[in-house]
């Protein structure tokens, strides 16, 4: 065999190689249906604070609230 021949014959195990080796990509749905669980554990708390002037003014003025 001489170089071309040689030549050629790599480009086309290349060329083999690379059509060969082509990704593929597949998307299944699952069998089953997806469950996800939640444990969620919310708690808050509030505080309110109110100056002893606030508190003064909000008794001395009761009825406009």
């Amino acid at each position: 065999m001489d170089i071309r021949q040689r030549l050629g014959a790599l480009a086309l195990a290349g060329i083999g190689l690379i059509v060969g080796c082509t990704p593929t990509v597949q998307i299944a749905t699952p069998s089953e249906p997806i469950t996800i669980n939640l444990n969620v554990k919310i708690e808050h708390e509030i505080l309110v604070k109110v100056d002893r002037e606030i508190d003064e003014l909000l008794q001395e003025n009761s009825d406009l609230f």
